[in-house]
C-alpha cells in the first residue's frame, strides 16, 4: 500500500457527475477522507448514468462507481433548517469545501464565501463552474461540449473537412476536474505556512483553454490561429499517423537525430538529403510528399513489427489501440493502475477501479474501499460531527438497497 500524503484532509464533496467527482477521487487516491454530501433520495445525478439500465435503476450507474470508490455519502437537504445546521458542523470540521454548481447558487443558500469562512478560518474552499464565479457568462449553464466548442478545442478537432469535431471523452471536465485537485493541494500547502483558508474559483473554460498549450499561445504570441490538422502533429514532420501493411502506426519522429534513423531503417537515406526535407520547417512545409515517400516504405511491414523496431533505434512509434486493447496493456498491468474493490452492497461481487498513473514511493495509489449507497454513512458522520446539540438536528436515515 503507497503513502497516502494527504491522509488526516477531510473534504466535503457537494458536486456531481464529472468535473467535481473526478477532482475529489484524486484527493481520495492521496488519502483525503472524502465526504460525499447528496440530496436525499437521489444524490449525485452520476448514479444515474452508465451503459446498464439496471445500474442505474439502482443509483450504482457505471458513471457513478468509476469516480466515486473509496468516499462516503451523507444526504442533506441544504433548504431544511435542521439539516443546514448539521451542515454548518460539518463544515467547521473539514479542510476542505468542494461543489460545482452554477455560480452563486450556494451563497443563495445562505453559504457565501464570508459565511463559510467564519464558520472554518482554515477551510479551503474550491467552487468548480464552466465560466467562473464572476463575468457575463458566470450564470449561463454549461456541460463539457459546450466548454469544447467555447474553448476553440471543437475547431481544430479533426481535418478540414470534418472538423469542428468533439473530443471522444468529457475532456474538459477532466481538465477542470485536476486542476481543482491541483488548486486544492497548492491551498493546503499554503494554509500550512500562514493558517488561513481560501476561495479557489475555478473556470472550466480558462482551464481548458490553459491545457490547449500551442493551439493559443501559437496564436497569442505569434499571431498563428491554429487549423486542424486530423492525425498530424502541427509542430513537426513526419509526426502524425502512417498506414502499414495491416493498420495504423503513430510515428513521432520530431527530432532531426529521430528523422535520419527513421530514414535509414527504411532504407531511404535519400530523403535526408533531399531539399524538401533537410530540416524541420522544410519537412513541414512540405508534409503530404514527405508522408507518401514514408507511407510506401512503411507498408511493406505490420504495424506490430514497425512497433518494435522504430522504438529500438529512438524512434517514438506505436499503434493506435481500442480501448479493451488499452485496458489489457501489459505495461497498465506492471504499474498496477487498475485495481478491484468491494461492489457496493454487494461484497461478493467487484468494482474495477483505475489509478492516477502516480506511484507513491513506488506504491500505486487505490481506492481503500467501495463506492457507497446513498446515505451509506449518514450515522457514522453523525456521530463524528464536532459539535452535535440536542439531538434535534438528524439526517436521514441510512439509504438501504429496498428503499433506493
Amino acid at each position: 500500500m503507497a503513502r497516502t500524503p494527504l491522509r488526516g484532509i477531510r473534504v466535503l464533496d457537494l458536486t456531481n457527475v464529472l468535473a467535481g467527482p473526478y477532482c475529489s477521487y484524486q484527493l481520495m487516491l492521496f488519502g483525503a477522507e472524502v465526504v460525499k454530501v447528496e440530496v436525499p433520495g437521489s444524490g449525485d445525478l452520476a448514479r444515474h448514468l452508465g451503459p446498464e439500465p439496471d445500474l442505474n435503476n439502482a443509483g450504482l450507474g457505471a458513471s457513478f462507481l468509476a469516480q466515486n470508490a473509496g468516499k462516503k455519502s451523507i444526504e442533506i437537504d441544504l433548504k431544511d433548517a435542521a439539516q443546514r445546521a448539521v451542515f454548518e458542523d460539518l463544515v467547521r470540521g473539514a479542510d476542505v469545501l468542494l461543489e460545482n454548481f452554477r455560480a452563486g447558487v450556494l451563497a443563495r443558500l445562505g453559504f457565501d464565501w464570508e459565511t463559510l469562512r467564519a464558520l472554518n478560518r482554515g477551510l479551503v474552499y474550491c467552487a468548480i463552474s464552466g465560466f467562473g464565479q464572476t463575468g457575463p457568462m458566470s450564470q449561463a449553464p454549461a456541460y463539457d461540449q459546450i466548454i469544447q466548442g467555447l474553448s476553440g478545442m471543437m475547431s481544430i478537432t479533426g481535418t478540414e473537412d470534418t472538423a469542428p469535431l468533439r473530443v471522444g471523452f468529457p475532456v474538459c471536465d477532466t481538465i477542470g476536474g485536476l486542476m481543482a485537485a491541483l488548486s486544492i493541494s497548492s491551498a493546503l500547502v499554503g494554509r500550512e505556512r500562514t493558517g488561513e483558508g481560501c476561495f479557489l474559483d475555478l473556470s472550466m473554460l480558462e482551464a481548458s483553454m490553459s491545457a490547449m498549450g500551442w493551439a493559443v499561445s501559437h496564436y497569442v504570441i505569434s499571431g498563428v490561429a491554429p487549423t486542424p490538422m486530423g492525425q498530424q502533429n502541427v509542430t513537426a514532420a513526419p509526426s502524425g499517423t502512417f498506414e502499414t501493411a495491416d493498420g495504423l502506426l503513430n510515428i513521432a519522429a520530431n527530432r532531426q537525430t529521430q528523422f535520419e534513423k527513421l530514414c535509414g531503417l527504411l532504407g531511404r537515406e535519400d530523403l535526408v538529403l533531399d531539399p524538401r526535407f533537410v530540416d524541420r520547417e522544410a519537412r513541414k512545409r512540405n508534409r503530404e510528399a514527405l508522408n507518401d515517400e514514408l507511407t510506401g516504405e512503411l507498408r511493406k511491414r505490420t504495424a506490430a513489427e514497425w512497433e518494435q523496431l522504430l522504438p529500438a533505434i529512438g524512434v517514438p512509434a506505436a499503434r493506435i489501440l481500442s480501448v479493451p486493447q488499452a485496458v489489457a496493456s501489459e505495461q497498465l498491468a506492471h504499474r498496477g493502475f487498475f485495481a478491484d474493490v468491494p461492489f457496493p452492497g454487494a461484497p461478493e461481487r467487484t468494482v474495477r477501479t483505475s489509478g492516477n498513473g502516480v506511484l507513491v514511493d513506488g506504491g500505486a495509489l487505490h481506492p481503500p474501499g467501495p463506492p457507497p449507497l446513498l446515505g451509506e454513512h449518514n450515522v457514522e458522520q453523525r456521530d463524528l460531527l464536532t459539535r452535535w446539540l440536542d439531538g434535534s438536528r438528524s439526517l436521514p436515515a441510512a439509504t438501504t438497497e429496498d428503499s433506493r
